[in-house]
């Protein structure tokens, strides 16, 4: 009996994926469990599994095509019932996609598999703007659920309907808070996928970052809110125009499409700019005492089934640093500020096809070993594609690792809705004076970014303060 592969749901927030790459073709023989395709989403990439064995007869969304979760992709069948595909239609991006990944701030992988960086999920940057000419084409996968939902509804979605393409570029969310204030969302640029507007991009528009109950609010309560509601709406405001330079390719350049993953940490770091006011400051930390303990300790850490590496060090630093000073822990919810009770590290790791920060969850209550056994893991998974959505979301703190290729430092992006970021330069012997003596020692830069709308440069110095002085002076008991 044929099997129908759908499109997973990867996250409680996801509402569609890329297909980025067929790792099986029709006609060939798949087992349960094994691969049968590469997705991009909003929050992780990953490789899907057959959820049957048998033969692939049919697949329905080709390389590229972004798709509604619980569309079938595909079918599994017998062996002989193999057929042509019919893909329901052009792939909303090309071909170059297919080795995409996700987002967040500087790369950098270390030794450990720590980088530069951090974006978790998902997020907004410049889209297409919302003309006919940027409608989404027919046959793409929000086209098809629209099709499904016509004959339910006792109306036939159509291309050329207003109403339609409206719906496939937004969610209902979305689609509230603009019949709420009167919003025609067909005037708003997108920054989602194929410039599907998102929530970000509507309350941006209404001046409201991230609080829809503010400033432009629909009809207050009481009499005064009843004249205010009789009052005939306004009418839309246009949106600003955003168009980036244009650039004419010579004809010995070579044109591709961003991948799925690029898209995402472009769109996050823009985001991540406009929200946080950028700040940075810069510390110089002496690993001489951090190396030695390290040098002993390493054959022990090994045949534990860890690695310890500086960024070992650096870890479990930054969870002492965060619980003494708790607000470079927290977050910015319009007027309020949240102080996270756990600390989630999130580790910037660098991939071939781009970044991705995955998490290590209650890294407070993790010692030294435990620290280094999860980065290692999760960095190898990432790396094979085979995080889950909830392993980079729900960070609160990220570090990111430039200092992997040889930088000196970095001036990291902040990885929202945090509100800091520490980057970790190369990490090399250099001369330093020591009691009024030149020394060679292990130096090493560490920056923190930080949003100084909640955070004030004394209180990060503090915070860097605290990282420097248990990084130099670490007892090696703690190890």
């Amino acid at each position: 009996m044929p099997t129908d592969v759908v499109m997973p749901q990867m996250g409680e927030s996801i509402a569609e994926g890329t297909i980025v790459r067929w790792i099986k073709k029709i006609g060939d023989k798949v087992d349960r469990d094994e691969p049968l395709f590469e997705i991009s989403t909003d929050k992780v990439d990953a490789e899907i599994p057959a959820p049957a064995a048998g033969v692939v007869t049919e697949i329905r969304h080709k390389e590229g095509e972004t798709v509604p979760v619980n569309t079938v992709v595909a079918v599994i069948g017998e062996a002989g019932e193999a057929r042509v595909a019919t893909p329901t239609g052009p792939a909303k991006a090309g071909p170059h996609e297919a080795t995409a990944p996700v987002s967040t701030p500087t790369p950098s992988p270390q030794a450990d598999g720590a980088p530069t960086q951090a974006a978790p999920s998902p997020v907004p940057a410049p889209g297409p703007a919302a003309d006919p000419a940027n409608r989404p084409r027919e046959g793409s996968g929000a086209q098809e659920a629209g099709r499904r939902e016509g004959p339910a509804s006792g109306r036939q979605a159509h291309p050329d309907d207003a109403e339609s393409v409206v719906r496939q570029r937004s969610s209902p969310l979305v689609r509230k808070i603009a019949k709420e204030h009167n919003v025609d969302i067909s005037q708003l640029r997108g920054t989602g996928i194929s410039g599907r507007v998102t929530k970000d991009d509507i309350l941006g528009f209404l001046g409201q970052p991230g609080q829809p109950g503010q400033a432009g609010q629909a009809g207050p309560v009481g009499r005064a809110g009843q004249e205010s509601r009789e009052k005939p709406a306004p009418p839309p405001r246009p949106a600003p125009s955003m168009a980036a330079p244009s650039f004419k390719p010579g004809a010995s350049d070579h044109v591709e499409k961003m991948s799925v993953m690029r898209k995402r940490i472009a769109e996050h770091m823009v985001m991540s700019r406009r929200t946080s006011a950028h700040v940075h400051s810069v510390f110089e930390v002496n690993f001489s005492r951090i190396a030695t303990i390290r040098e002993k300790k390493k054959a022990e850490f090994e045949a534990a089934g860890g690695k310890l590496t500086f960024m070992s060090f650096i870890l479990k630093a930054v969870v002492d640093a965060l619980r003494a000073v708790p607000v470079v822990n927290a977050s910015v919810d319009g007027d309020n500020v949240v102080f996270h009770k756990n600390v989630n590290l999130g580790v910037a790791v660098a991939l071939d096809w781009g970044l991705i920060v995955p998490v290590i969850k209650s890294a407070d209550e993790k010692n030294l070993l435990g620290l280094s056994r999860t980065l290692a893991d999760l960095a190898a998974r990432a790396r094979a594609k085979q995080l889950k959505p909830e392993e980079v979301t729900g960070g609160t703190f990220t570090i990111t690792n430039p200092g992997v290729f040889g930088a000196l430092f970095g001036m990291p992006i902040i990885n929202q809705p945090q509100v800091a970021i520490l980057g970790v330069g190369n990490i090399e012997k250099r001369p330093v004076v020591i009691d009024d003596a030149i020394a060679i020692r292990p130096m090493g830069y560490l920056t923190l970014g930080y949003d100084h709308r909640l955070i004030d440069g004394a209180v990060a110095d503090e915070f860097m303060s605290h990282l420097k002085h248990t990084l130099e002076n670490w007892d090696p008991a703690a190890a």
